[in-house]
């Protein structure tokens, strides 16, 4: 039985999380969290989420020995969790199937998101198609710029992509406009939200549907490695993907949790994205986590190579396990996020996502330190094709 049973009824994980929304939203949040109180034991409902992973997302994901990288590395061996290999490209998959199946439940035939990379948006995009929803999806401008190709793929899926340009015309300024659409619209629209952020039950019910991962990687490392990992790392922005594969393995205290969140040029220059690393305890987006904010409590602007990682605040439930000790949070820049990219494509033939590459990047610097026996489970979080042109625009390639 799993002695780690957080949040609490109101959505709390210690003094973070809850619920700060504007009144408009307390009865759609509240009948969101009854409607998900119902289902998420609702054996119809549990089996239809088990078929369309397994038959539409492709699921599950297989785990990876990186064995040459392993052997040129000469310390731990490095295992990826392959969630590049699922429809779409991503982990973002899992979330978007269980929420829409149950906007579904709700009679909500409008769905919106926000977006920062896209894969959020193109697999919100793809399982509106999928059900035949109408979908709205929100994205900076910037971000709109440097996912192109995402863009075009919302777009061929039906999907209205409307560009933002307030703020820093990133994730966060996205998150803003979607908030508002909801408010606006709530009767008739769902709100997928693509991390472990925002009101309660959001982040708990985005954990939820993305654990899928570690529970799987539970059962595939005994067979494919010979035993659990010693280390499980995953990219941290706001926090899915590492919740993922983090929360199955949270009651097995000899396995360390490392989350990586985007150092950017450097956490001394302020161009970052590290909120647990370098942010104090505040409000944003309705829970209170870690944020990244001046001493007036203004949300300062972040940077990083990777549009998926850059957001000013993370998860409720990462700022616990921070606080706790349960889990600790370490950083890698641009240019190692960057160089793991290119190692990993010519090592492992594997193009990673740039938020991925951040988390390879940390495992590549610890993987030296350990003996030959110990075991690195990466989250390969996403596949890096989106990620071209970036990657070209900071290598100083022309397409």
């Amino acid at each position: 039985m799993k002695s780690y049973t957080l949040p609490d009824l109101e959505g709390h994980f210690g003094r973070y999380g809850g619920s700060f929304a504007a009144e408009t939203l307390v009865h759609a949040l509240d009948e969101l969290r009854e409607a998900y109180d119902k289902y998420r034991v609702d054996p119809e409902f549990l089996r239809e989420f088990a078929y369309e992973l397994k038959h539409f997302v492709g699921r599950p994901s297989p785990v990876y020995h990186a064995k040459r990288w392993s052997e040129k590395l000469g310390g731990a061996q490095i295992w990826f969790k392959r969630e590049d290999l699922n429809h779409t490209g991503a982990h973002k998959i899992n979330n978007c199937i269980g929420q829409i199946l149950l906007a579904r439940r709700m009679g909500k035939p409008r769905i919106i998101a926000e977006t920062g990379a896209g894969q959020h948006g193109v697999a919100t995009a793809t399982v509106a198609a999928r059900y035949g929803l109408e979908c709205v999806v929100y994205m900076g401008s910037e971000d709109v710029r440097r996912q192109a190709s995402n863009v075009y793929r919302m777009k061929l899926l039906g999907a209205t992509v409307v560009p933002v340009d307030s703020g820093s015309c990133t994730l966060k300024d996205a998150l803003n406009e979607a908030m508002r659409d909801w408010v606006t619209n709530v009767e008739n629209t769902f709100y997928i939200i693509g991390t472990v952020a925002g009101p309660h039950p959001y982040p708990m019910m985005v954990r939820d549907f993305q654990s899928v991962i570690g529970t799987e990687c539970l059962e595939q490392m005994p067979v494919d490695a010979g035993r659990q990992p010693d280390y499980v790392v995953a990219s941290v922005g706001g926090g899915s993907n590492a919740m993922g594969i983090f929360y199955p393995y949270i009651d097995y205290a000899d396995i360390r949790l490392i989350g990586v969140e985007a150092a950017g040029e450097g956490l001394e220059t302020g161009r970052h994205a590290a909120s647990l690393n370098a942010g104090a305890v505040g409000v944003l987006h309705g829970n209170r986590t870690y944020v990244l904010q001046d001493e007036d409590g203004q949300i300062q602007e972040t940077h990083s190579i990777s549009a998926g990682l850059d957001y000013p605040g993370v998860g409720p439930e990462h700022a616990w396990l921070k606080d706790s000790g349960r889990a600790q949070y370490e950083v890698a820049s641009d240019q190692e996020a960057l160089a793991a990219f290119h190692d990993c494509c010519r090592t492992e033939g594997i193009m990673p996502a740039l938020e991925s590459s951040h988390a390879i990047a940390y495992a590549l610097r610890l993987a030296p330190t350990l003996p030959k026996d110990k075991i690195i489970l990466v989250n390969l979080s996403g596949r890096g094709d989106k990620d071209m042109h970036t990657v070209a625009d900071f290598s100083g390639i022309s397409l």
